[in-house]
Parts: C-alpha cells; sequence; structure tokens
C-alpha cells in the first residue's frame, strides 16, 4: 500500500509535505470508550507502517492523554519524517475539590482536568510549552486555534467574542511563532467554515483543519470559503470525512451524524448516495474519503480510528480509485454539487 502525498508551501519556507491519510488522535484520548495504552500504541504503529507522516493532535483530546500516547509512539522516530500539529485555545487546569471535569462522559479514564479557554497571546505560548512537553517533542509544525465555533461555545455572540480574542491577541503570538521559525504554520481547527472565512479575511492564515464540513453529504463550504482558500494558496486538512460515521456505516438504525443520531432526511439522502456507489460498485466509504481529495486546496483526510481494523479500512480507503463515471451520476442525481471538483 503506497499513500500518496502532497507538498504544500504557501510562503516560501520549505512547506510541508503530508500524506493524503492523516492521523486525527481524538479517539486515542479515549472518546466513548477507553483503550489501553498498548492497544493506543498498537494503532499508531499500524498507521506508520501503513505509510502515514501526519499526525494531529490536542490538548483537549483526553485532556492531555493523547499528547502524552503520541510521546512514547514519536520518541525514536526521525523528527524530519513526519508532520506533527497540534492545537491552541484551551489550558487544562487541574479540578478542585468537588468539581467536575472536562468531558465527562465523553472522555473516559483521563486526567481530572478543568478546561480554560485563552485564545490571549499568554494563552498560545503557555498551551505550546506544555503541548512540547507532553508530547515530548523540541518543535511542532502547526498549531490550530481549536474550536472557535458556534458548535463549541454555544451562540454567534460567544464565537465572535472568542474569534476577536484570538485577533486581539493569540493571533499576534502566532505570527511571531511562524517569524521565528518555531511553527512552520498555523491556521484554525473548528467544526464550521464560516468561522474559518472569518479568519481568512483578517489574517494571514495558513491551514485550516475543517471538522466535517467538506464531505460527500456537505458542500456548502464551495459557496465561499473554499473559493477564497484557492485564491490565496491557502491549505486544507478535512477531519470527520465521514460525516461522524453515517458515510463508513451506511443509513442503518442509529447511524451517527455531527455527532448524534442521524435524522431522517440525512438517513435518505446516504441512502440515494449508497445506492449510487453500488451501481458502480465503489464502497461509499471510500468514495467519502477520495472526495474531498480531489478539491486542489485539500493536503490530507484525517479520520478517526481507536483500532487496528479501523486504521487498516482508512488505508484501503486512501488508496481506492474513484470511477469518473461515479461522481457524474452523484451530480445528475442531484446528490453533489455541480461545481464540486473531481478527478476526471
Amino acid at each position: 500500500m503506497q499513500l500518496k502525498t502532497r507538498h504544500w508551501d504557501r510562503i516560501g519556507n520549505g512547506g510541508l509535505r503530508f500524506t493524503e491519510l492523516g492521523f486525527g488522535t481524538a479517539p486515542l484520548g479515549n472518546l466513548y470508550r477507553a483503550i489501553s495504552d498498548d492497544d493506543a500504541h498498537a494503532v499508531l504503529e499500524k498507521a506508520w507502517d501503513l505509510g502515514v507522516r501526519y499526525f494531529d493532535t490536542a490538548p483537549l483530546y483526553g485532556l492531555g492523554l493523547a499528547e502524552t500516547r503520541l510521546n512514547r509512539f514519536l520518541r525514536g522516530k526521525p523528527r524530519g519524517d513526519y508532520v506533527l500539529s497540534t492545537k491552541i485555545g484551551r489550558l487544562l487546569r487541574r479540578c478542585g475539590p468537588g468539581e467536575e471535569r472536562t468531558g465527562e462522559g465523553k472522555f473516559f479514564d483521563v486526567p481530572a482536568r478543568v478546561e480554560v479557554y485563552d485564545y490571549s497571546y499568554d494563552g498560545v505560548m503557555r498551551s505550546l510549552e506544555f503541548s512540547l512537553e507532553r508530547l515530548g517533542a523540541d518543535s511542532i509544525d502547526i498549531l490550530y486555534a481549536h474550536d472557535l465555533d458556534v458548535f463549541t461555545h454555544g451562540s454567534e455572540a460567544a464565537r465572535d467574542e472568542k474569534l476577536n480574542e484570538l485577533m486581539a491577541g493569540g493571533y499576534k503570538a502566532l505570527v511571531s511563532l511562524r517569524d521565528q521559525g518555531v511553527v512552520k504554520a498555523f491556521g484554525a481547527g473548528v467544526n464550521e467554515w464560516q468561522s474559518c472565512q472569518w479568519l481568512i479575511e483578517r489574517g494571514d492564515f495558513d491551514l485550516f483543519l475543517l471538522a466535517g464540513r467538506y464531505t460527500l453529504l456537505e458542500q456548502e463550504a464551495l459557496e465561499s470559503f473554499l473559493p477564497l482558500v484557492s485564491e490565496r494558496g491557502v491549505g486544507i486538512v478535512i477531519g470527520g470525512p465521514y460525516n461522524s460515521g453515517i458515510l463508513a456505516t451506511g443509513p442503518k438504525p442509529g447511524a451517527f451524524y455531527n455527532y448524534d443520531r442521524a435524522p431522517q432526511h440525512i438517513l435518505d439522502r446516504v441512502a440515494k448516495i449508497e445506492d449510487v456507489c453500488r451501481r458502480h460498485t465503489v464502497r461509499m466509504v471510500d468514495a467519502a474519503f477520495q472526495f474531498p481529495l480531489c478539491h486542489p486546496a485539500v493536503v490530507s483526510v484525517i479520520p478517526g480510528g481507536q483500532g487496528v481494523a479501523e486504521m487498516v479500512a482508512n488505508g484501503v480507503a486512501a488508496t481506492a480509485e474513484i470511477p469518473p463515471a461515479l461522481w457524474a451520476d452523484l451530480k445528475a442525481e442531484g446528490l453533489m454539487r455541480q461545481d464540486a471538483p473531481v478527478h476526471n
């Protein structure tokens, strides 16, 4: 299995070489269920054996656990052989007496910590220092400002307050770190393309990690955001290519879409997409992985995976060949935007 790579260099500093299949470490932070250190290590080793060389993490994932597990795995790996990204925007504070930790019922068997949102200049610098220690790393390639979206902060007003906080303080830290060569690039990792567009209109951002918003199911980002990205040479990493699972599992009862049970209209649409894929003898999960890579701004796709079998399945999807006729039929049946780039 040979994974393809994509070289990105927006500002002429040598850039970064991404594997089209990257590794998102949220599941290794015991997301939804606990796994052992050895099982987490085995998944990472399988990813490396498959050729994956881009690893994304964050302080939030397992409240430091995912970064700590990456530490063990990356130790001894030549630093020039992989791309590493983490995130800023949350500092982790030890829980006080009687205080409920962040992520109860979401992250299991993790340190007792409370997230403190901090997008200030000092917050960025402190977050980077803590991440370097947890990772045991000397350098990080990409810093993303994490979760600047309505999904996380609850309202447009609250989101806008955090966006403005970043631009007033944290943004200056990110620019300084890039100028000094401490990081190669910076951007934001969010669940909504609208936040990315707001940022790119106000600052000199390099990369965005966009979760679930440019997929076989959702292409609204083509309206204005992705054309702007292409114009500015900004790279896009796609997280959540299966929209929380439904594009991998199919429209079965209880299928997940956007971290919740899929509503009926989504189940119906996915059933139609799956039917077209079946007519072309293509697994829908393969089409779902390959679709974002058709856009020239996309540098990597990072699906989740808590087990070795899931990692192997991601590798299969990353190397699948999709017949152009499949994309043509999806467009003809109104299941894909006409202006969505595809490989011919």
